[in-house]
């Protein structure tokens, strides 16, 4: 399955889909330049031997007289190819009262008159004097003398292996010019399809420094082809700000507007019967309870997102709940990783984390750890006290919204919730287990650079 997931992923993919196109398309086009020019080469090699063999037969037949009715070749001709046996060039003259004249590079070999011609070079082939295959042209010509006209056939030829080695050499050259012309066109079209994807590269890494909250809006300095898909991008995150702008009014609107009538019902409250008033302040506590629920929410998806220093921030909490540390002698353990940043918002980072330190201080009998540090492209950080801890059947609990152990100190039961909320939304996890120390260890994994999720929405 993996494998078939990697394969759909690779053809879904814009660059190969270019290179493969290219390759197909150059592939295609050296393949008819291949035939084109072995084509055209042939037909350039045979054009060549049979405008010499053509010279050939005109210079026998110029010396062909006529003497007693009948021809006769008056002289011979002195190329040194047609004196020695096997000598390189051919002919031979067939006159019409049968007889034959040959040149002594034949030897004792005739050329049958009727040789098929082989196609596509328009030549008929024999065996010459040493074996090996000769190719002749046969012209057929008329010799006129006293108003008589005599038929004449000549046949010039050359050795086979000499046109095959022509085209073998050719065909070693084009190999080699093919290849490297493909090799330069495979490679230019590989550049091309980089350098033309560019943008879109370029394109999400302004995207991706846009989710990170390090810029606003894309670059709109792009190819005309890209420009329209960029427009329509920073149009959208112009209405999704517009948009968030409102869910933080509204979301503000609701606290105020909630603020006030939860103050009037709670000093309300103390008026009711006893049997009642109980009731009352839980469900007071419980519209509190979702209400800030609801915030949160809220808040997660409007904040900016930015590169927030997790040392500084972690040591900037516990110092604001050292005070209430030091007033139950409680001490601090405090292990950092230098430099360790996580792409999030400050605010929710703050929230998270401060809410499990709050925990532990309110938990812890005399010690709390803390320790951060990066690890896979994570940021893990973890908060340990010793005090009673979370009973394994119960942490899954603890981590739902208003569940607590119905301690004395259980609060309103939103912390480890909230905390869970904002860690989900960036990308991480939470984890609850026994610490070395003996109480509760509590682990944030972040993303360092993961982005923010849509949060959950509560029910």
């Amino acid at each position: 399955m993996a494998r078939l997931t990697d394969l759909r992923l690779m053809l879904s993919s814009l660059r190969l889909r270019l290179a493969v196109g290219s390759v197909i398309a150059i592939a295609l086009a050296l393949l008819v330049l291949w035939l084109s020019t072995g084509y055209l080469f042939i037909d350039y090699v045979e054009q060549q031997y049979r405008t010499e063999m053509t010279r050939i037969a005109d210079a026998i037949a110029a010396r062909l007289k006529v003497r007693e009715n009948r021809l006769e070749l008056v002289s011979w001709p002195s190329d040194p190819s047609f004196a020695s046996p096997s000598g390189g060039r051919y002919w031979q003259v067939m006159t019409p009262d049968g007889r034959v004249f040959r040149s002594r590079s034949l030897w004792d070999v005739e050329v049958p008159a009727d040789l098929p011609v082989i196609p596509p070079l328009g030549f008929a082939r024999t065996d010459g004097p040493d074996g090996k295959a000769l190719l002749f042209l046969q012209s057929s010509m008329e010799v006129s003398e006293d108003g008589r006209t005599y038929p004449v056939t000549i046949l010039s030829g050359f050795p086979e292996e000499e046109l095959l080695l022509a085209l073998d050499q050719h065909r070693d050259r084009s190999q080699l010019v093919m290849a490297v012309a493909a090799i330069l066109l495979f490679g230019s079209a590989l550049l091309q399809t980089g350098v033309g994807l560019s943008p879109l590269s370029r394109l999400r890494d302004q995207v991706a420094r846009v989710r990170g909250g390090t810029v606003q809006h894309l670059n709109e300095n792009v190819p005309s082809e890209v420009r329209p898909l960029v427009k329509e991008i920073n149009l959208l995150l112009a209405e999704r700000e517009a948009a968030l702008e409102k869910a933080r009014a509204r979301a503000s609107d609701l606290a105020h507007g909630l603020k006030t009538p939860l103050t009037v019902l709670s000093q309300l409250v103390p008026n009711l019967p006893a049997s009642d008033r109980r009731t009352a302040f839980e469900q007071i506590d419980l519209i509190r309870q979702r209400a800030d629920r609801q915030l949160q929410a809220a808040r997660l998806g409007v904040e900016q997102m930015q590169t927030t220093d997790a040392d500084q921030l972690i040591r900037k909490l516990v110092g604001v709940l050292d005070p209430v540390a030091q007033s139950r002698n409680i001490s601090w353990s405090v292990t950092v990783e230098e430099a360790l940043t996580v792409e999030a918002d400050p605010a929710d980072l703050a929230e998270a984390i401060g809410n499990l330190l709050d925990n532990a201080v309110k938990w812890a009998k005399a010690e709390i750890a803390v320790k951060a540090a990066g690890r896979d492209g994570c940021a893990i950080i973890t908060i340990a006290d010793d005090g009673p801890g979370v009973d394994p059947a119960n942490r899954e609990k603890v981590l739902r919204r208003g569940e607590h152990l119905g301690s004395e100190q259980a609060g309103s039961g939103l912390g480890l919730a909230i905390c869970s909320d904002i860690v989900t939304a960036y990308g991480g996890s939470i984890g609850l287990s026994k610490a070395s120390l003996g109480g509760l260890a509590v682990t944030l994994e972040l993303p360092r650079q993961g982005g923010r999720r849509i949060p959950p929405h509560p029910v």
